[in-house]
């Protein structure tokens, strides 16, 4: 009866739909961008904001990064935008 479960589970993993949302999710935009640059410190900040530019990739002042423009990228550069310097 164990082994009819367990087959059954990897049955159900390997269906077809599942990865036709995998390839879906994966071509989202693929070529715009957006530069980030840390332009005022971390001290005397929320740590959710903190973890926010961490999140970012952005490690100490003036370090910058090129993410993907995506609706998650532009709602974690809003909640932070008073620490950052952003260009298209």
């Amino acid at each position: 009866m164990a082994e009819k479960k367990a087959a059954d589970k990897k049955a159900a993993n390997k269906s077809p739909a599942r990865k036709q949302t995998a390839g879906k999710v994966a071509t989202v935009k693929a070529g715009k961008k957006v530069r980030v640059t840390l332009v005022r410190g971390l001290i005397g900040t929320r740590e959710s904001h903190r973890a926010t530019v961490r999140g970012l990739g952005l490690r100490r002042i003036n370090h910058m990064v090129e993410l993907e423009d995506t609706p998650a990228v532009r709602g974690m550069i809003n909640k932070v935008s008073y620490l950052l310097k952003c260009e298209a």
